[in-house]
């Protein structure tokens, strides 16, 4: 398979999950860490992984929904500002669906980003990182 069909793959997918952030209903939530007991923080479970990174901040995950997510990122103040999917590119190729990825944490996001990577610790393949931003650019953790 080509790289261009995965680049429309992932842009479909970016898309999908914008029509269904879209079409949630109910309130926003001002989620503020820790998300929950199924979620652990990433650094924990991953190390040497940071327990914080610029541009992402405190990282979440429920383990059992590994390597997709979601993960959720809180900044230093303890406030959700994304959520973000990491999706093997071995999945786009297998054209491998992916439902309701807005799901998590029922919040409209303002934007969406897509990043590629390298696999890194916790994430064995190369990937997709697909952000579900809650703050603008100018409100991402520093």
């Amino acid at each position: 398979m080509t790289r261009y069909p995965v680049r429309v793959m992932i842009a479909a997918l970016a898309a999908l999950g914008l029509v269904a952030c879209a079409a949630r209903t109910g309130p926003p939530s001002s989620a503020i860490t820790p998300p929950g007991p199924a979620y652990q923080r990433v650094s924990l479970l991953f190390p040497p992984f940071p327990d914080y990174l610029p541009h992402q901040g405190t990282l979440y995950v429920d383990p059992t929904t590994l390597p997709a997510g979601p993960f959720l990122a809180y900044d230093k103040g303890g406030q959700l500002v994304a959520s973000m999917y990491m999706i093997p590119i071995r999945d786009f190729e297998a054209k491998k669906p992916f439902a309701d990825l807005a799901a998590a944490p029922n919040k409209t996001p303002v934007r969406v980003d897509m990043h590629y990577h390298d696999a890194h610790p916790g994430i064995a393949d190369p990937h997709y990182h697909i952000v579900f931003w809650y703050v603008p650019a100018s409100q991402e953790p520093q």
